[in-house]
């Protein structure tokens, strides 16, 4: 299978993004992938620059390949890690942005050559990106982990396609060559994944939530935050239902006050990632981490996944 000229221009050789997962997709994890041909994604999350920078500098030292940075556009240090990427414009290829609105940011990307790819949950929010000049997007459906929006990947992923004329990678529910294979059939042109590079064995997260992905059923993860208005996908564990117990509660009062409930959820994905503690921790994940089941480096991953896409797909 040829690649898209979009994913030639971006020097991969597998059309793979690895999500920019806030405190998993650290600059370690990013080299891996793209020294197998993905590309690897910082994730900023609510870090700062100067911890951005660090990861950047990671990435460097481990690979001369093209990575990525993700944005969230919500984070009170937005403006100095865009310009820590603007300093870095030689070795950042692509921004993916989340949580807001990119176009302020656009002009001054554009002008360092490098690419802005939001990720978006609706086709009203593809339509605004693509006016406003985006390069492609990520349509992610409510499968993925972490926040979400409420259409599934499938009924996304399509209409997103048939309404706007960039390219659209799809996300949220791939985790082997049969999603990367029915992504392509919808009409996307690649894919990114999260969840199954939870278990790469570049991966920071700790050994407990690593296993508590690898030990996940198709029906372990829940959705937190509907009622305070910030839903996120997750695996259950103590956390979880505590804070799906409270929040319910609160939405049952005549005047609910979610401060409770938010409190809990602050610093609950940090506290997974380096503590494994399931009491206080978020471990976010895809509904697809019943299909994760070996702990790989990311160039198997990366490998499997696009052979098996291939062989499915009549490709050599």
């Amino acid at each position: 299978m040829q690649l898209d000229p979009f994913m030639q221009s971006l020097g991969l050789k597998y059309p793979i993004f690895q999500g920019g997962m806030a405190w998993v997709a650290d600059g370690r994890l990013a080299a891996a992938v793209s020294n197998a041909g993905g590309l690897g994604i910082i994730g900023a999350g609510h870090a700062s620059g100067e911890v951005v920078q660090h990861e950047i500098e990671v990435a460097k030292s481990l690979t001369d390949r093209p990575f990525g940075v993700n944005v969230m556009l919500l984070s009170p240090h937005v403006q100095d890690v865009v310009d820590v990427i603007l300093r870095e414009q030689k070795n950042i290829t692509v921004v993916t942005t989340g949580a807001g609105d990119p176009s302020r940011y656009l002009p001054d990307f554009k002008a360092a050559n490098i690419k802005v790819i939001p990720v978006v949950g609706s086709v009203a929010l593809a339509k605004r990106m693509a006016r406003v000049g985006a390069d492609a997007v990520v349509a992610e459906g409510m499968e993925s982990g972490g926040h979400i929006g409420k259409l599934t990947t499938m009924a996304l992923v399509p209409q997103v396609v048939d309404a706007i004329d960039i390219p659209v990678i799809a996300a949220g529910g791939i985790a082997d060559g049969r999603g990367f294979a029915a992504a392509f059939m919808l009409g996307a042109i690649g894919v990114q994944m999260g969840t199954r590079f939870l278990v790469a064995t570049e991966s920071k997260i700790h050994p407990d939530y690593k296993q508590a992905v690898l030990k996940a059923k198709d029906i372990d993860t829940v959705i937190t935050g509907e009622y305070a208005g910030h839903p996120a996908r997750v695996l259950k564990n103590p956390m979880a239902k505590r804070f799906m117990r409270l929040e319910k509660q609160e939405a049952a009062k005549a005047e609910p006050d979610f401060s409770e409930v938010e409190q809990i959820g602050n610093g609950s994905l940090r506290d997974a990632v380096l503590t494994g503690d399931p009491k206080t921790g978020a471990y976010m994940a895809g509904q697809v981490a019943g299909m994760v089941k070996t702990k790989q480096p990311a160039a198997d991953i990366l490998a499997d996944v696009y052979t098996q896409a291939m062989q499915l797909m009549g490709g050599k």
